[in-house]
């Protein structure tokens, strides 16, 4: 869990970059940076927008528990 300034920080640098925001937060090579830059290119509102929703609500360590993974990665 990153730190109120680490996620202070991120938002700011969102606000004037937003994919190099989400690249800090969720790696490079991610959906979440994909649809940050395609957003940024398309409109720079809805880049920072999604930067900031991808920042403080969307929470990566969750999807790599053994108990709680999204229904597309279960094998049955």
């Amino acid at each position: 869990m990153p730190s109120k300034c680490a996620i202070c920080c991120e938002i700011m640098i969102a606000v004037l970059l937003p994919p190099l925001g989400v690249c800090l937060r969720h790696g490079c090579c991610t959906v979440e940076f994909l649809i940050c830059l395609i957003l940024t290119i398309l409109g720079y509102i809805p880049g920072i927008i999604y930067a900031l929703y991808a920042i403080v609500f969307v929470d990566r360590d969750q999807y790599f528990d053994e108990y709680r993974r999204p229904l597309y990665s279960q094998q049955y």
